[in-house]
């Protein structure tokens, strides 16, 4: 299954997804036609994110809160104490975070990602859209935030991150490549990866139709 491209990149003229790039990402955060969702990629209150690869705190419950979902008082308890070394565990199985790209074989079933999705949405009232974006935080070069609104733009409902992992590897990267191209053109931290690039255009286009008239 392949996916559908947005709009803005059915073709080479890069000028509308950079549009949507910078006014995602265009500061000050959280007011007026400033979007929350910018605070996700670098949100370090403690300054210890690169030291908590494996383990969920209390900064990747708030990040979340930045794309518009909130993990609850149980969910959080579960995650932060009761479980956390069950979870830090299958942090370490999934190993260090790399581009979905370079995964060069089929994503099977039994991938610890999918082991960690699982997990996740067992707990109370997380779904599919939080458990994507809690993971998103921890491995976000691998891992693709999924939502109904990314996933009706890029026409991966019933499945995400494998039509997702083709699209970035077909022709030899060129989706991959394009996209870290739009990442520095944007004046983008590489804190945002190639997967964010994807999911803010996506999201850009999904919930502003006529792009044109992003402001």
């Amino acid at each position: 299954m392949a996916i559908q491209l947005p709009l803005s990149l059915q073709n080479h003229d890069d000028e509308l997804a950079l549009k949507l790039l910078r006014d995602y990402y265009r500061k000050p955060f959280g007011f007026g036609h400033f979007y929350t969702g910018a605070a996700f990629d670098t949100w370090d209150s403690t300054g210890t994110r690169s030291q908590d690869v494996n383990v969920f705190t209390a900064d990747d419950l708030v990040a979340v809160t930045f794309l518009s979902v909130r993990v609850g008082p149980l969910a959080a308890h579960v995650l932060l104490d009761e479980r956390r070394s069950d979870f830090s565990e299958i942090l370490e199985m999934i190993g260090p975070d790399h581009d979905l790209a370079d995964e060069a074989e089929e994503i099977p079933r039994d991938w610890p990602a999918w082991e960690l999705d699982k997990e996740l949405t067992c707990l109370p009232d997380v779904g599919p859209t939080i458990a994507s974006k809690l993971i998103a935080r921890k491995r976000p070069r691998l891992v693709p935030v999924y939502d109904s609104v990314v996933s009706k733009v890029l026409g991966t409902k019933k499945d995400h991150w494998e039509p997702i992992r083709v699209a970035l590897r077909k022709e030899d990267h060129a989706l991959h490549n394009r996209l870290l191209r739009l990442r520095k053109q944007a004046g983008l931290s590489d804190n945002v990866s190639v997967l964010r690039v994807l999911d803010v255009i996506a999201w850009m286009e999904g919930t502003h139709p006529d792009s044109d008239t992003v402001a």
